[in-house]
């Protein structure tokens, strides 16, 4: 097994097994034959069979679960869910019923979304007690302080995502309420957004303000003006994002059991309340052969019988999950939900010589995401003859004409560290930069990247040389070296150099085979205009995305990736 020193240094750190002194007691193949014996051990036929299938897909790096799955598995109440959604009602009891169960996912390594539209607003009236109420905003920096003393499964820091609907009374204090850098630092903010709303900023009308105890109108705002304030916030600190909530539930896939109000804390997992859902992600830099040109191609049948095992690795891993709660064990078996994304993709097209923004990008994404949902649907109804279709199945999108085992089976997710420990580039995103700075994953520890496929394709094409690399540690690009072929320039341009239109086709493309949503960052250069935001957040809404988020260079002050200058003396 080839593992990168980034990896090795990631899985020590979080993943592999430790005694009581602190010790790292497994390795790496010790960590992929745990994971897979356990997730093969709720098979009623040959459990060994399932056993090695599942091991090779972990330890080729074709496949990788969740972090909680590989953190977790075969460990006494190992929870392996990456993601939950907890409801939050009107009330003191149910506010802080919620922030426990918030503490439970977040100590056993899964992350939180919830809506707080049904509270309140400030100043509103509490008739139990006779004072007022102290709003929303009040009770998210509750749960951001409690997120803050509650470490994910000790290995990592807590992940929440807070919405709130746009009609809330209280919207402005939320759009604001990171404007101060260090607030919130434990929550992704998204604003939940109807229709409605955008064809008023469209049409330039008047939004009302409702307050979701009296359901009355309690303040009239010109829309454009709650716009141009969301704009300024995401321009300036990456919060809030959008969550379309409209068409997320017109792709609702069990709509009798209720609307959906809240995503995962990325984003690309739409749920309904105490739903939970197990991802994975296949690693799409694996997928690749040489044809009998000598040159590279998808290699399709690989990748299917990979996306046949991920399901089912998948599908067992909520049988053998433990569960936190009595309510999300009955909603998550009820509809068992599974989001099999990808990873790798900008490496598969770096190494098939496609520029990220180029049609034939975006039609190979579209021909690969229709396969992977394809295979996925097949393979879920062949659980379903073999196992029963899911519990929920006869109030879902699928009955009567199709039997199937999960309500959901795509998502497309950030894949943050398990990218790290496969070596390959996050999730659908272009490549952040050729060399780069990867900061605060690790406490304090800073990791350096070096684009492995990139230095392998300029050794291929005879271009790799000391000035090349001096300035690539430098830039994080090649687009000043003239002397560089422009087309080899263009398949390696960089998040930051690519259009934000093409971030979204590509988002597009790939949510368009995708029935849970995608998780995709529209990375803005630092002199982006506030203009340019709202061009997109408009476009994504127009294209029909379930959600939008973008991230402003340097817009905060404890960014993840970061570019790399390593012939400086401030090293890296």
């Amino acid at each position: 097994m080839k593992l990168s020193a980034n990896a090795r240094q990631l899985l020590n750190a979080r993943y592999l097994l430790k005694n009581t002194e602190g010790r790292v007691i497994e390795t790496p193949e010790e960590l992929f034959r745990r994971v897979a014996k356990y997730v093969a051990s709720v098979e009623k036929g040959d459990s060994k069979k399932w056993e090695n299938r599942f091991y090779a897909l972990l330890a080729n790096l074709h496949f990788l679960p969740n972090s909680p799955t590989l953190m977790n598995a075969g460990l006494p109440n190992g929870q392996l869910s990456a993601c939950f959604v907890l409801p939050v009602e009107d009330s003191l009891s149910s506010i802080f019923t919620t922030l426990k169960n918030m503490a439970m996912v977040h100590q056993s390594g899964g992350g939180t979304g919830y809506n707080f539209s049904q509270l309140r607003p400030r100043g509103d009236m509490v008739s139990s007690s006779g004072g007022v109420s102290s709003g929303p905003v009040a009770f998210i920096k509750i749960y951001d302080t409690a997120t803050e003393q509650v470490r994910q499964g000790g290995k990592r820091r807590g992940a929440n995502m807070g919405i709130l609907n746009v009609d809330h009374p209280d919207i402005v204090e939320f759009i604001n309420s990171k404007s101060e850098g260090g607030n919130l630092q434990n929550f992704n903010l998204s604003i939940g957004i109807s229709d409605d709303f955008m064809k008023a900023v469209q049409n330039g009308t008047d939004w009302d303000l409702i307050n979701p105890r009296t359901k009355k109108i309690v303040k009239t705002i010109h829309a454009q003006t709650l716009w141009d304030q969301i704009i300024t916030q995401a321009w300036a600190t990456g919060d809030p994002g959008l969550i379309f909530l409209d068409t997320i539930n017109k792709h609702n896939p069990v709509p009798k059991l209720g609307q959906i109000q809240s995503t995962n804390p990325c984003g690309e997992v739409p749920l309904l309340a105490y739903e939970s859902c197990n991802l994975g992600s296949l690693n799409l830099s694996k997928m690749v052969k040489l044809d009998q040109e000598g040159e590279r191609t998808v290699e399709w049948d690989r990748l299917g019988k990979t996306v046949m095992d991920a399901v089912r690795f998948l599908d067992n891993v909520i049988s053998a999950n433990h569960y936190l709660l009595p309510q999300i064990e009955q909603q998550t078996k009820g509809n068992r939900k599974i989001g099999l994304g990808i990873m790798g993709w900008a490496e598969l097209l770096a190494l098939l010589n496609i520029p990220y923004a180029s049609e034939e990008a975006i039609l190979l994404g579209e021909k690969l995401m229709e396969f992977i949902q394809s295979k996925s649907y097949e393979a879920s109804a062949v659980l379903a003859k073999e196992r029963e279709v899911f519990p929920n199945w006869e109030k879902s999108i699928f009955y009567p004409d199709r039997p199937m085992r999960n309500a959901t089976c795509n998502s497309i997710a950030p894949t943050g560290s398990i990218s790290v420990i496969a070596d390959t580039s996050y999730s659908i995103e272009p490549l952040y930069a050729l060399a780069y700075k990867r900061v605060g994953i690790l406490e304090n520890q800073t990791q350096m990247e070096l684009v492995s496929v990139f230095v392998s394709k300029m050794q291929e094409w005879g271009l790799w040389t000391d000035k090349v690399r001096d300035e690539v540690l430098a830039t994080g690009s090649i687009q000043h070296l003239e002397h560089i072929p422009k087309k080899v320039r263009k398949v390696f341009e960089t998040s930051l150099e690519i259009p934000w239109k093409s971030h979204l086709i590509h988002q597009r493309a790939f949510q368009k085979f995708t029935d849970n949503a995608v998780s995709k960052t529209i990375n803005l250069a630092e002199n982006t205009t506030k203009q340019t935001v709202s061009d997109i957040y408009m476009t994504a809404w127009k294209y029909g995305l379930k959600g939008i988020t973008v991230y402003r260079d340097g817009s905060k002050a404890d960014q993840v990736l970061q570019a790399c200058h390593l012939n400086r003396s401030d090293n890296c």
